[in-house]
């Protein structure tokens, strides 16, 4: 039997940020090792996932999820080996993920807790592909999107870890496919890599409403939105009669102090008749099962690809989480253990 320490590292939010965030929002502190109870485990975290959800959880304010309470640990996705087990669900050695926070070791064992096969792929695809993100994609694509074959997609944050599932799910239902992303590299990788049909460098381009209409020469049909702001007004002005918007996140507004004003847009959806949804991925946790079958035989047979991004070391877990919130990362960002 492996020998546990007697403590671990855990990064705890000291202080909410009015805008950007700062390392000294955080404190990584060192913590004794918890004893499982009756029906718990002690999970030992190979993967902490980083998303741009954990902004929201930040905020003293009222949202679909309480927020992380000061001297808390963060929340956040793991992925992680069971090294002791109280709960007959769960044996030692056992490969599991839970929304068990920026830390090294976690008690857990709630019904949310759910084992991960590692021979179906990395076990860190657990935290992206084969995970939140990737459930996110799929059904904040077929069931809020509802695509037809042959309509055009837009997909914002294409690179990022939802962006770049949708954007391959769109290509399996036959749809023209078009990414927005920031830089060279990012586009490049959209095309080239995952197969979508044009990519827009929101960085590059000066008029992002012409550069749009040359990408999507029928119209955008469907709009999977990421980041809100500037670049979903340029795609909404060139939205289709009947279009539908899926509204995921709005990163480029999460470190905003005011609400910035933007062209105000809904004439244009009552006379167009767009229909815009905003979601939440747990809404779909009764179907999870299916859909993880689904895109296991995607990745199997190559039809959906993904690109991570990792760092090294819990104490390294602020400062990725800033740069995520800049657009910084390239593809999933994940903290290796």
């Amino acid at each position: 039997m492996t020998t546990l320490p007697k403590t671990y590292r855990r990064v705890v939010l000291v202080r909410r940020p009015p805008g950007e965030p700062a390392e000294s929002d955080f404190r990584v502190e060192e913590a004794a090792m918890p004893e499982p109870k009756h029906g718990e485990v002690l999970v030992k975290v190979a993967y902490l996932s980083l998303d741009p959800y954990q902004r929201g959880r930040m905020r003293d304010a009222a949202s679909y999820a309480a927020p992380v309470g000061l001297g808390e640990v963060m929340t956040g996705g793991i992925v992680g080996e069971v090294v002791k087990s109280n709960n007959a669900r769960f044996a030692v050695g056992d490969i599991v993920e839970d929304r068990l926070g920026w830390q090294e070791y976690a008690v857990g064992g709630a019904a949310t807790m759910r084992k991960v096969d590692p021979s179906l792929a990395p076990i860190s695809t657990a935290n992206g592909v084969l995970g939140m993100p990737g459930m996110t994609a799929y059904f904040g694509l077929l069931e809020v999107g509802q695509p037809k074959p042959g309509e055009t997609i837009v997909v914002s944050a294409a690179s990022g870890a939802v962006g770049q599932v949708v954007g391959q799910i769109g290509k399996i239902m036959g749809c023209r496919v078009v990414g927005i992303a920031g830089g060279t590299k990012k586009c490049t990788f959209v095309t080239g890599e995952l197969g979508f049909d044009a990519c827009v460098d929101y960085k590059a381009e000066k008029d992002l409403d012409a550069a749009l209409r040359a990408a999507c020469p029928n119209g955008i049909d469907v709009y999977f939105d990421n980041v809100g702001g500037e670049i979903s007004d340029a795609v909404l002005r060139g939205i289709n009669f009947f279009g539908r918007v899926a509204l995921c996140g709005s990163i480029s507004q999460y470190n905003a102090t005011t609400p910035p004003m933007g062209p105000r847009l809904l004439g244009t959806f009552v006379g167009k008749r767009v229909r815009a949804q905003g979601f939440i991925v747990t809404d779909f946790a009764g179907k999870y099962d299916a859909a993880m079958r689904q895109m296991g035989e995607w990745i199997r047979n190559g039809r959906l690809k993904y690109r991570e991004d990792i760092v090294q070391g819990i104490d390294k877990a602020p400062r990725a989480f800033i740069g995520l919130l800049r657009g910084e990362n390239f593809g999933k960002l994940l903290v290796k253990m």
